[in-house]
């Protein structure tokens, strides 16, 4: 069973060697974008401080952590180009698999379903949104399947929006 909890001072550790993984690491440092893991690092080590406005957690499969997820209103991140995407009522999030027994199995689109209810409880979330690698098939292939769509091609940014019922 997938569960998500808490980012905590003593996941960060696990979390750092999760991100020095080459299955990781060739999609979270970019270095044309002066993007290094260190700066994931010091992100996690600022949840309470400077980075407050996102929010960390750790996936659980059958009670081990196997990856890390994040969500963060997308009006309150300073840095992200979001192109025409309205900012109010958007959020956006990222993800990763850091252990490699884990991979290929379906892991991926429950971690993102958890997520996805995770955001859409909050009543002014509307829409959420995620950019990717262009090269990075495996998380597109997850986000359409788990009901994103396209939103810019130029940017690689899908989108899922809140089904009113």
């Amino acid at each position: 069973m997938l569960e998500l909890r808490l980012l905590n001072d003593d996941d960060i550790p696990l979390v750092e060697v999760w991100l020095n993984k080459e299955h990781v690491k060739k999609w979270y440092e970019i270095p044309q974008l002066g993007v290094s893991i260190n700066d994931w690092i010091y992100e996690l080590k600022e949840r309470n401080g400077e980075y407050k406005w996102l929010t960390h957690l750790i996936v659980l499969w059958q009670g081990l952590p196997i990856g890390l997820c994040q969500y963060y209103q997308c009006e309150d991140s300073r840095d992200e180009d979001f192109g025409t995407l309205p900012l109010v009522g958007s959020y956006g999030i990222d993800y990763l698999i850091g252990e490699e027994s884990c991979l290929g199995k379906g892991l991926g689109k429950g971690m993102i379903t958890l997520l996805v209810d995770k955001v859409f409880s909050f009543p002014n979330a509307q829409r959420i949104t995620a950019d990717i690698d262009k090269e990075n098939k495996a998380s597109e292939r997850t986000l359409l399947s788990c009901g994103f769509e396209l939103f810019d091609a130029e940017t690689s940014r899908y989108i899922l929006s809140k089904q009113i019922s």
